[in-house]
């Protein structure tokens, strides 16, 4: 796979629209195929390998390459029903949600991307959260026009990126926001990340599996016992894979700002022990006393809510999607 590099064109001119470039063909998606699906959610790590059964993931659900002034971002898509787009966080890819996809798609389509400077989709115009959401927005637009209604769950980094996105496009009337980064307040760290280049560039692959384990410990994962193969599989190849730097435009405060005009639904979820956020603090700060937003945290998991507690989340989320909108009440 060619990266891009970062490339910025101060000539003025209108938007470009993003255009499909292609579909390249996978196994038929979640609805047709509920015997493969039941056959996924019976494997574990006993049967097959993590990269095996993310191999079996990506198969069951379809592959899409949308073009925006030459810089391509990947989409997949699995599921049938009303849309439902998930956003990964930093130091992410689309496996964020590998064990929700499947679960969430038994009554949506739920579209996931590997946002730009992520996973196999090219560098945004500028390393800005306003680039990230444009792109976002506007390959997004060539798969669902605008004038469709879609849920918007963003985790982390993508939640900040789901809020801003949810500013531009007119169709959003649910937005649940997991950990999501920007919020301006107190962090709780419990140690220091180890650097993972070293033992990447030696190839020693165990030092690297010993990094990628103490990093998922001390930002991603409470419990231990949740640092399993997969979540080691998928936290190294996002890490690797990943070229934006997100952690300047996280850590600023602009979510606030972003949930203050926004009018629709929102869900806002945080782990019980959440490194990047104090939830009560937080809260107050985004003012979830109005009316359409719902708060809570999840007890006993940390940042990583979607994937520590992967059946929590899952039927939080089912249960969400299911109330009314705003404007179907």
């Amino acid at each position: 796979m060619a990266w891009s590099c970062w490339q910025h064109d101060p000539r003025g001119h209108s938007p470009s629209e993003a255009t499909l470039a292609s579909l390249e063909p996978m196994e038929p998606v979640l609805h047709q195929r509920p015997g493969a699906c039941r056959a996924l959610q019976a494997m574990t790590g006993d049967a097959l390998t993590s990269r095996a059964w993310l191999d079996a993931l990506a198969a069951i659900g379809q592959r899409h390459r949308v073009e925006l002034d030459g810089r391509a971002m990947i989409w997949r898509r699995w599921g049938s029903g009303p849309p439902a787009v998930l956003l990964h966080g930093g130091h992410g890819c689309w496996m964020h949600w590998a064990r929700n996809v499947i679960a969430l798609g038994a009554r949506h389509t739920v579209w996931v991307p590997d946002l730009p400077g992520f996973g196999e989709s090219d560098l945004p115009a500028q390393p800005s959260l306003e680039a990230v959401a444009q792109m976002t927005r506007q390959t997004l637009g060539a798969l669902l026009p605008e004038s469709t209604p879609i849920t918007l769950v963003g985790f982390s980094f993508g939640g900040l990126v789901a809020a801003q996105v949810a500013a531009l496009r007119r169709a959003v009337p649910r937005l649940a926001l997991l950990g999501p980064a920007g919020h301006g307040g107190p962090r709780r760290p419990k140690g220091d990340l180890l650097p993972w280049r070293p033992a990447l560039k030696t190839q020693d692959h165990e030092a690297l599996r010993a990094v990628m384990r103490h990093n998922l410990l001390m930002h991603m994962v409470h419990q231990a016992s949740q640092v399993d193969d997969l979540a080691l599989t998928i936290h190294t190849d996002a890490c690797i894979h990943t070229r934006l730097r997100s952690k300047p435009l996280s850590r600023a405060a602009g979510l606030s700002d972003l949930l203050a005009s926004y009018s629709g639904r929102l869900l806002l979820v945080w782990g019980e022990h959440d490194v990047t956020a104090d939830p009560l603090t937080v809260m107050e700060r985004l003012n979830t006393r109005r009316s359409a937003c719902t708060a809570l945290t999840l007890k006993g998991v940390g940042h990583w809510v979607q994937f520590e507690a992967a059946e929590r989340c899952n039927g939080l989320l089912n249960d969400w999607l299911q109330a009314p909108t705003l404007q179907e009440k």
